[in-house]
């Protein structure tokens, strides 16, 4: 009998609904796995950040038990990052500070910890699933009725992974957390400046028009890919094409074609560095769709209840304070974004983007009265003056990186 092929699924988890997730889909992970035309065994590998909605422990320990029947299940805690943090550093000769820029917590290096966590527990293939995501497609039906599709995401990576370096599904559902704002105070020129001034590859002013247009921000799957999709070479990943974070499967066989991720401190956009450093990469796009639910407020999915609606994506607490944020997290790492992509425009790119975004936040903070926008300005300045640190960085994570998967052989 042939050896099993090891599939390993990372979810790098701020909140304990990464167990609702494993408990009502770990059947279905089985059964797709089971579909394939060889053997594969699954490990789920679970980071836990404990930070990001002041959470215990415990919170993340909620799987059944007859989970672990089907399913390995390796945590990963602060206390094994730490431990393999001392080993690069005593038995392979790593500095300290190089080894912080792979290992740890924070958007990338909690996605480097899972992959070098699946490397040493010899994983082939590992797909990338955050904890607001679920194996359902969401079309627009007859006289605007939603249609909801399962999918079967892993038996779809399975069948195109072998001979890709990167699979890559779709994402439907909640695909951005700007709500819809409807009053009198905020003038769409004023939204467009403050778009403008946060904007990067996934956030356009075209693209948020075209959400506003629907008021509750979802997202429909493409009826032909649910039914009739074939996978697809993306060409010009990193300039023309990017990829998300949650949706990828890396081939841990293909190792030298695998970068390892990178973010300036506290920001987002690891998986847009990331797909930077692809282009000697095979990226392949497969037919399948994760549903994207950002506020948590269709959980009831998971029990197999579908939603015939969605609601207006209202201004309430929780969407203000997660949209500040996203917002903070997308002018963090907006400089580097320019500065990587277009050097010799850079000054004038970010010049413009600052005058944008002083005028855009000086209305969204009549609109949003609770939360205090002009941090976006300030955040903006300081990561300018420090982007060719922030660069320096980039470049030297994947250094570390390459030395790291020479010296562990992996």
């Amino acid at each position: 009998m042939s050896q099993a092929i090891q599939f390993g699924i990372g979810f790098l988890a701020g909140r304990p609904n990464v167990c609702k997730i494993i408990n009502a889909y770990y059947k279905k992970i089985v059964h797709q796995g089971e579909l394939f035309k060889k053997n594969v065994e699954f490990t789920i590998f679970i980071l836990y950040d404990l930070e990001y909605q002041h959470t215990e422990r415990i919170n993340f320990y909620n799987i059944k038990p007859d989970v672990y029947e089907k399913i390995k299940i390796k945590y990963i805690t602060p206390e094994d990052i730490e431990e393999e943090k001392k080993i690069l550093v005593s038995r392979h000769g790593f500095a300290k500070k190089d080894v912080d820029l792979i290992l740890g917590h924070g958007y990338a290096r909690a996605r480097n910890s899972i992959m070098y966590f699946a490397l040493k527990r010899k994983i082939d293939y590992l797909l990338f699933w955050d904890d607001d995501e679920y194996l359902v497609a969401n079309i627009k039906g007859e006289e605007n009725k939603i249609e909801w599709v399962e999918q079967n995401d892993i038996l779809t990576h399975l069948k195109s992974i072998g001979k890709a370096d990167v699979t890559v599904g779709y994402r439907c559902g909640n695909m951005s957390p700007v709500p819809y704002i409807e009053n009198d105070i905020l003038k769409e020129e004023d939204f467009k400046n403050y778009i403008d001034g946060v904007s990067n590859e996934a956030v356009s002013w075209d693209k948020i028009k075209k959400m506003e247009r629907d008021k509750s921000g979802i997202s429909f799957a493409d009826r032909n890919i649910v039914f009739n999709g074939k996978a697809i070479q993306l060409q010009n990943v990193g300039t023309e094409n990017w990829v998300l974070a949650s949706g990828i499967c890396c081939n841990l066989k293909h190792l030298k074609n695998i970068p390892a991720f990178y973010n300036p401190p506290g920001a987002r956009g690891e998986d847009t560095f990331w797909c930077t450093l692809l282009n000697k990469a095979k990226v392949v796009q497969v037919p399948t769709y994760h549903f994207h639910d950002g506020f948590l407020k269709y959980s009831q999915i998971l029990d197999g209840k579908y939603p015939k609606n969605f609601n207006k994506m209202k201004l309430e607490d929780s969407v203000e304070k997660r949209f500040l944020k996203a917002s903070i997290g997308w002018v963090k790492y907006k400089p580097l974004l320019v500065y990587i992509l277009f050097p010799q425009n850079y000054r004038k790119i970010i010049n413009n983007a600052k005058a944008c975004l002083k005028k855009g936040t000086d209305s969204m903070n009549k609109v949003f009265e609770t939360n205090d926008f002009d941090v976006l300005n300030q955040e903006l300045d300081n990561y300018d003056k420090n982007v060719r640190k922030h660069y320096n960085e980039y470049v030297r994570t994947n250094e570390v990186w390459n030395q790291i998967k020479k010296k562990m052989k992996f």
